[in-house]
């Protein structure tokens, strides 16, 4: 379904609590627009429980990741984008750094996050799920709906496209 970030604005910023992100993101991955149902995750420079959520079915939504804004390790890469894809995810709006940033640029999903950077990450296991979390003026919870594209990011409370609630 192809839709522009600004033209929801235009339809929704009067009758829908629409929350609009701080434009911090870098564009990654070959899917320069995606939406879907948002699931959270928290974590802090630790990619386990990252990993554990993107071997699961995506059913075609949106993992967004407070990675605390760490611009001291990467928690994703292309192994990790190519999991995400393979299972369904349409999109990652990670609030830390990736790495693999070329091979990435080829696959198939959209990715926003704030940078690149070649360390990887620990391995802990340690964060949580399917919590709020905020960073860039934006509350996000699971459930929400999510649309990015080269414009910005939006979120909603209630779906804008058509898509089933239930999904």
């Amino acid at each position: 379904m192809t839709f522009r970030t600004a033209d929801l604005c235009d339809q929704f910023s009067e009758t829908s609590r629409l929350q609009i992100a701080d434009p911090l993101f870098k564009a990654f991955g070959s899917a320069g627009s995606f939406s879907g149902k948002i699931v959270t995750l928290k974590v802090f420079e630790d990619n386990v429980l990252l990993r554990t959520v993107l071997e699961g079915r995506g059913d075609g939504r949106i993992l967004v990741v407070d990675g605390g804004g760490s611009h001291r390790c990467a928690l994703m890469g292309s192994n990790l984008a190519r999991l995400a894809t393979q299972n369904g995810w349409q999109g990652i709006i990670l609030y830390g750094c990736i790495r693999d940033s070329v091979e990435i640029g080829a696959i198939p999903i959209g990715i926003r996050a704030l940078h690149t950077h070649p360390l990887r990450s620990h391995k802990r296991g340690a964060g949580e799920r399917d919590i709020l979390i905020t960073f860039a003026g934006v509350n996000f919870r699971s459930g929400h709906y999510l649309y990015a594209d080269e414009d910005g990011l939006i979120v909603s409370e209630i779906p804008l496209l058509g898509e089933s609630a239930d999904a």
